[in-house]
């Protein structure tokens, strides 16, 4: 018998909350359910964060429900307060479209778009924008209670600076989703982040009360680190899964990095690495545990990137550790670029000038072999004529080369 979908989750440590569990259960045991979670284009990229969605989506999918990705054209408007203490900045209609269309090449890769179960990707602008706004008080917020509303968690945390009337309105739109896509697809199941959950239970009653059909909900635990800290963010900023935004390498080296606490839960939520295998490799605390760091990264790269690129990715980071300046990753620069500040700042090894001049004078920048602590240090002109090792700590190393 084929192993509930359910099962996996949990013990992988994705599940976090269900509604009417027992009957979610059966029902994903005993046929192909068609879910969905939402992605609100508010950038140009997924991250690290939506990563973990598609990996839940990627796992139903081979257990045979079908992957309904909805990208929120129409919500994108107005912004989910969810999780905010402040209000989202408005943006155009050009930008979400620009940025959905960026989705759905990223995606495209994570799932099969044919076959029984083949996933679909929608646009909630579809059916939003063109609403009536009568209409859609009389069909949707009648069924809404605003006493009710304000006790959920996403709201409540916006009161203190202020909520908007438009802001409050996301719940709605978001349950209306759920609604549509149950009408369209037959979708009985949304799924999302556990700072989602009012939302998603909002869009399950509904279609209990609209059409007097089962509907369930169900959240995932949001990536952090064993400290609670959200994961996905550098010196740098977010962590993306696009190449032009965070670097293969960089992406590799984010995971390579993590704390020896949170390999096991990275590599359950973001690898398909087999259960016993994850435990055996990250048992140990000590020098060992940079092996199964290091196997994280070549999995998570291979994934977001593909395999080839983690293939090179891997040997360029070997290489730098062992001193094989032929397979470093290179860093080519214009012979005008003559302040190591500049070059600090330009290559994003620091993330700022600023942030360059405290880590020079800290101690954290070497080129071959000797620490510069002169924040006006020059490459000379002697320097360019052949390549340097640049190194910012113990961990990122560049081959560089002028032309």
């Amino acid at each position: 018998m084929k192993e509930n979908i359910m099962d996996v989750l949990r013990a992988r440590g994705f599940i976090k909350q269900t509604v009417y569990e027992d009957e979610l259960y059966k029902l994903l045991g005993s046929e192909s359910v068609p879910f969905y979670i939402g992605f609100d284009p508010t950038a140009d990229s997924l991250h690290v964060g939506h990563f973990l969605q598609l990996m839940v989506m990627s796992w139903m999918q081979k257990a045979g429900h079908k992957p309904i990705i909805l990208v929120g054209g129409g919500t994108a408007m107005v912004g989910d307060p969810s999780g905010r203490t402040d209000m989202r900045s408005m943006m155009t209609k050009e930008t979400i479209k620009h940025n959905c269309d960026c989705f759905k090449e990223q995606m495209s890769k994570f799932f099969s778009f044919e076959g029984d179960n083949a996933a679909v990707m929608v646009n909630n602008g579809d059916w939003l924008l063109d609403l009536n706004y009568i209409d859609f008080l009389r069909e949707v917020g009648v069924h809404f209670s605003v006493n009710h509303m304000l006790t959920c968690e996403c709201f409540k945390s916006r009161m203190e600076k202020g909520l908007s009337f438009l802001e409050f309105n996301y719940m709605l739109m978001q349950a209306y989703d759920f609604l549509v896509l149950y009408r369209k697809y037959g979708c009985k199941l949304e799924c999302g982040g556990d700072d989602q959950w009012s939302n998603i239970l909002a869009g399950a009653d509904l279609i209990r009360r609209k059409e007097g059909q089962d509907a369930y909900a169900m959240t995932f635990t949001l990536l952090t680190t064993s400290e609670g800290k959200k994961m996905g963010k550098t010196q740098k900023g977010a962590v993306w899964l696009d190449a032009k935004k965070t670097s293969p390498y960089d992406f590799f080296q984010y995971w390579r990095n993590v704390a020896d606490d949170d390999v096991a839960k990275c590599m359950k939520l973001l690898t398909y690495m087999e259960l016993d295998e994850i435990e055996e490799l990250t048992k140990e605390r000590d020098e060992r545990i940079n092996k199964a760091k290091e196997r994280l990264a070549y999995e998570v790269t291979a994934i977001v990137h593909g395999k080839e690129v983690a293939d090179d990715v891997l040997n360029k980071v070997r290489a730098a550790f062992s001193g094989d300046v032929e397979n470093m990753p290179e860093l080519l620069l214009d012979k005008s670029m003559t302040r190591l500040i500049d070059v600090l700042a330009y290559a994003k090894i620091a993330p700022s000038k600023g942030e360059a001049r405290r880590l020079i004078e800290g101690g954290g920048i070497k080129i071959d072999e000797e620490k510069i602590t002169d924040v006006n240090f020059t490459i000379t002109p002697d320097m360019m004529e052949k390549p340097f090792v640049l190194h910012k700590g113990k961990k990122v190393h560049y081959l560089v080369k002028f032309n």
